[in-house]
């Protein structure tokens, strides 16, 4: 019977370090089809999210940006060419399977090391303050709304970029995805949203890489994102 350390260890080594089978390249023509949608998909997107974390919370203008955001994510990915769900390493150490229970857990496991972060950064009025403004949408606005449109966000990232780019880059996806994806979030003004994107970006690229598909990435995503959502702004007002 192992202990909690060595089970964690095990447990980040199958979802993060040990590829479950070889990539899959997409053929010669495929490929250049793919770089060519996923650039402008990039520059677009990057667009949109800088406009849509500029507006004014409360704005209905917001929910519009976030659906028009997400549907540059997915549409780019959709176009760029096939992507795979993936599979993962089981417990038993049988057949790989669709990594859905790896995924949550390593979700709620990055969900419970930020909520921790926030303690922290609760103390710190400089870098509260812009954290706050940002989840002034979900307080102002509409919750339900603002979820779903967080979910659907989630998915259409996690499509593009540990789907659609991830499949398009030759060598160093890994870093490159990584990096892009927090570049884009740097048109927010919001330094910790930057290290938040390049933490999540590192985690379901792993996953990516370890899986070969999009379904990790996807859940592990969406669980950190909606707790973020969720329990976040409790947490900062335990310290208010």
């Amino acid at each position: 019977m192992r202990g909690p350390v060595a089970e964690l260890r095990a447990f980040l080594d199958a979802a993060l370090v040990r590829p479950v089978s070889a990539p899959v390249a997409d053929p010669p023509r495929a490929r250049v089809r793919r770089r060519i949608v996923v650039a402008l998909t990039l520059v677009v997107g990057a667009v949109v999210l800088a406009w849509a974390l500029r507006i004014r919370p409360g704005d209905p203008l917001f929910y519009a940006a976030t659906l028009a955001l997400a549907a540059v994510w997915g549409v780019g990915a959709v176009l760029s060419g096939p992507l795979s769900l993936g599979r993962g390493h089981t417990r038993r150490g049988t057949t790989p399977e669709r990594p859905v229970i790896q995924s949550l857990a390593l979700g709620l496991l990055l969900l419970a090391v930020f909520l921790a972060g926030a303690l922290v950064v609760a103390r710190l009025p400089g870098l509260r303050e812009p954290v706050d403004d940002l989840l002034d949408h979900a307080r102002f606005g509409s919750l339900p709304v603002v979820l779903a449109i967080t979910v659907l966000n989630g998915v259409a990232e996690e499509l593009y970029f540990r789907g659609a780019l991830y499949a398009a880059l030759p060598r160093h996806a890994v870093g490159v995805t990584t990096f892009l994806y927090a570049l884009t979030t740097v048109g927010s003004g919001v330094p910790l949203l930057v290290l938040a994107a390049a933490v999540v970006g590192l985690v379901t690229v792993l996953q990516r890489r370890v899986t070969g598909g999009i379904l990790g990435p996807v859940i592990t995503h969406i669980t950190w994102s909606t707790g973020m959502l969720l329990l976040l702004p409790p947490v900062l007002d335990l310290v208010r």
